[in-house]
């Protein structure tokens, strides 16, 4: 998604290399036919895949080869060195692979192979559901579709976005799309013409109101109501927001969607002054954004250092310094108590003056449609090891509360990547495959 153009460097592999030259299981840097590539040996077999991840454009050269997968190094999105395909998030798209031909004790990279096609398929008798719906379109669900189509599932698939236009790429709403630096066609994570292609009916803008577990129904703020045989709440989380007087004020902004970050955007052709209110990654990223835009910026916290609960003390200070080279102001120690026109009141009584808030508070799962369908709430949607929280019914990403096989204890763990991943994962079992989900997460 970030659009960065290719540098050639390194051998000709299309001339060819001498076989001895590759290291074992470490990626060469190389072009071929006007292209980036890189070339791995595994024992007797040679791989030719495309050098740049798909997702932010990583140097897979510098990646971790595992078995016939290589790893990003940036993301860790992982892909099939025999296919291209992206086998693990963050990636969704697969990276050119290409023929080997081996000369002698020459191998050269031969002509662009096909690429893996994700469309309905033949059904297969392991393959039970005739229809899935996947209630929320963030990184879980977005994920999870295409993992159906994927692992061969060929029956009637509904993903329910709450907003348009459906799947984005979120971590970039705080970062470079707020900044100014990434365009608008960068953000959503699929166009409608790719869901179509594979079979995905894609609602947006008429919410899942209810759910009638007995009925195998999503009732539809419309009216319409959705029959499923395997459903799957990616339901995700929704920004914090505080209750203090003037919170709902049209200045006070939150950012998790689209049309958030869209509204901090506006405010920015007209405001030159904000105030942020919490100094963890929504909170530091907005400000920075807000900084490249040349908004002044306070940031307002109650600890005493950014990040300190999650990077300590030492790291916290460090980041601290970077924001202030910027030209960040840190109130720590502090909580708003108020918001007024044009200023935020804090609780020792002092103001500062601001056009505009952002509240980086944290999020809360969204359970809603699961406690009103008698499902298992408990600072998420309880599901077990299989990701499963009833009788056909999965729960991935942000919302769900997993057993970690590690500690034995239920986690929920709201990050993009974990979310992905666990909309790869509920799939598979929501495909028969009865797999336990052991993702290790990582950030």
């Amino acid at each position: 998604m970030s659009g960065e153009s290719q540098t050639l460097s390194g051998p000709d592999l299309a001339r060819g290399i001498a076989v001895d030259d590759l290291t074992e299981g470490g990626p060469l840097l190389g072009q071929a036919h006007g292209e980036a590539v890189i070339l791995v040996r595994q024992g007797e077999e040679v791989f030719a895949i495309g050098a740049q991840c798909t997702h932010y454009g990583g140097p897979l050269a510098e990646g971790l080869v595992v078995g016939d997968t290589v790893r990003c190094p940036w993301h860790h999105a992982c892909f099939s060195l025999r296919t291209g395909e992206a086998v693990k998030a963050p990636a969704l798209n697969p990276i050119a692979c290409y023929q080997v031909v081996r000369d002698g004790d020459l191998v050269r990279v031969g002509d662009k192979l096909p690429a893996p096609e994700l469309r309905p398929g033949t059904p297969r008798p392991a393959v039970e559901p005739a229809g899935a719906v996947v209630v929320g379109a963030g990184a879980a669900g977005a994920a999870a579709v295409e993992a159906l189509r994927r692992g061969g599932f060929a029956g009637s698939i509904t993903l329910l976005g709450a907003e348009p236009p459906g799947p984005v790429d979120r971590p970039n709403l705080s970062k470079d799309y707020l900044a100014g630096n990434a365009p608008a066609e960068w953000i959503p994570l699929r166009d409608p013409v790719f869901y179509e292609q594979i079979g995905v009916e894609l609602l947006v803008g008429d919410p899942a109101r209810a759910l009638d577990l007995n009925g195998r129904r999503v009732l539809l703020e419309s009216g319409r109501a959705i029959g499923w045989d395997s459903l799957l709440l990616a339901t995700g989380a929704q920004a914090r927001r505080l209750t203090i007087p003037g919170a709902d004020r049209p200045e006070v902004h939150t950012l998790r969607t689209l049309a958030d970050s869209r509204a901090i955007i506006a405010r920015v052709t007209e405001a030159k002054r904000a105030v942020v209110v919490g100094a963890s990654f929504i909170g530091l990223e907005v400000a920075a954004s807000l900084r490249a835009r040349g908004v002044d910026v306070d940031v307002v916290a109650p600890d005493r250092v950014p990040l300190r609960r999650i990077l300590g003390d030492e790291v916290g200070a460090f980041v601290r310094g970077l924001h202030e080279a910027k030209g960040v102001r840190f109130h720590f120690g502090r909580k708003p108590a108020a918001f007024h026109d044009r200023a935020v009141e804090l609780d020792d009584g002092s103001r500062l003056e601001c056009d505009f808030v952002v509240l980086g508070v944290g999020v809360e799962p969204r359970v809603e449609l699961a406690a009103g369908a008698g499902l298992a709430v408990d600072n998420g949607v309880a599901v077990n090891e299989y990701l499963e929280a009833a009788a056909g019914v999965w729960a991935a990403g942000d919302v769900a509360r997993y057993p970690d096989h590690r500690s034995g204890k239920p986690v929920r763990i709201e990050q993009w990547l974990v979310a992905e991943r666990m909309g790869q994962a509920a799939p598979r079992n929501m495909l028969g495959a009865h797999q336990p989900y052991l993702d290790v997460p990582l950030f």
